[in-house]
C-alpha cells in the first residue's frame, strides 16, 4: 500500500520543450501518428492541417512540413514558399515516385518518405535531417534536396538524366538509372530555388548501388562551383 501511494505521489516527469513546428499536410491518420512521434523524438512538435487550411503556412511559423506528392501538394507548396517566413522551411515528401517529386522540384523538396511507410526508415530519415530544422547548420553542412540533374560523362560527353539527393559547397550526390564507375569525369547542370541553373564540372568520388548512387566533387579550378557554395551558405544562414 506504501509503495503504491509513494509511486502515486512521485511528481510527473517535465513536458518536453518542442523548438520547431513540422506542418503535416492531408496525412492519414496511421502516417500522421508514425510522424509525429519520429519528430518528437526530436523536440519537434506537429500540427495536423488539412489541404484547405494550407493558408497557415503564408502566415505562421514552421521549420518543416511534411505533403503528399502530386498535384494537389501545388498549392500547398506555392502557399509556403510565398511566405518570408516559410520560404526556406524542410519540406518532405510523402508517397510518390521520384518522377512526380522531380515536377515538383521548383519548390525545393527535401526529402522523401517512402510508402508504405515504416518506423525505422521514418526514423532514420527525420534523424539525418533533423539539424536542418531545428537550425543546428554548424553541424549540417549539406542541403538534402531533389531536384533533376542532366550529366554529362566521359570524354564522349555520354548525356543522362538523375535527381539529386543531397547538395554541399563541395559537391553533390546523385541517384540514376545508369551505372557510374569511381574517378569518372563528369559535367553536371541543374538548378535549386533561387539558384538559375548552373553548369559545373567534377569527378565521380564514390559510388554505391552498383554505381546507380554517387558522389560527385566539384572540380575546384571551376569558377561556377562557387555560385553553388554561395547558394549553399545563402541557405543555411536565413
Amino acid at each position: 500500500m506504501e509503495n503504491t501511494l509513494g509511486n502515486s505521489l512521485v511528481a510527473p516527469s517535465p513536458t518536453r520543450k518542442f523548438s520547431a513546428r513540422a506542418a503535416l499536410v492531408d496525412l492519414h491518420e496511421t502516417s500522421r501518428s508514425l510522424l509525429s512521434e519520429c519528430f518528437r523524438q526530436f523536440g519537434i512538435d506537429s500540427v495536423a492541417m488539412t489541404g484547405e487550411r494550407a493558408e497557415r503556412l503564408a502566415s505562421e511559423k514552421f521549420e518543416a512540413c511534411v505533403v503528399r506528392v502530386g498535384s494537389k501538394a501545388t498549392t500547398v507548396l506555392e502557399s509556403a514558399r510565398r511566405s518570408r517566413s516559410n520560404s526556406r522551411m524542410v519540406i518532405y515528401g510523402l508517397g510518390g515516385t521520384i518522377k512526380e517529386a522531380l515536377n515538383l522540384s521548383q519548390f525545393g523538396i527535401n526529402a522523401i518518405f517512402h510508402e508504405p511507410l515504416e518506423r525505422p526508415a521514418a526514423m532514420k530519415l527525420v534523424r539525418s535531417t533533423q539539424m536542418l530544422v531545428l537550425h543546428e547548420f554548424r553541424r549540417y553542412a549539406r542541403v538534402p534536396v531533389i531536384t533533376q540533374v542532366s550529366v554529362l560523362a566521359g570524354s564522349n560527353h555520354r548525356q543522362f538524366e538523375a535527381s539529386s539527393v543531397e547538395v554541399s559547397s563541395g559537391g553533390m550526390s546523385l541517384k540514376c538509372a545508369q551505372e557510374v564507375a569511381s574517378g569518372l569525369p563528369v559535367e553536371v547542370s541543374f538548378a535549386l530555388l533561387t539558384l538559375p541553373r548552373v553548369w559545373v564540372r567534377g569527378n565521380v568520388s564514390w559510388t554505391k548501388a552498383a554505381g546507380k548512387i554517387f558522389g560527385v566533387r566539384f572540380d575546384h579550378g571551376d569558377a561556377r562551383r562557387l555560385k553553388v557554395k554561395e547558394w549553399v551558405e545563402s541557405y543555411l544562414e536565413s
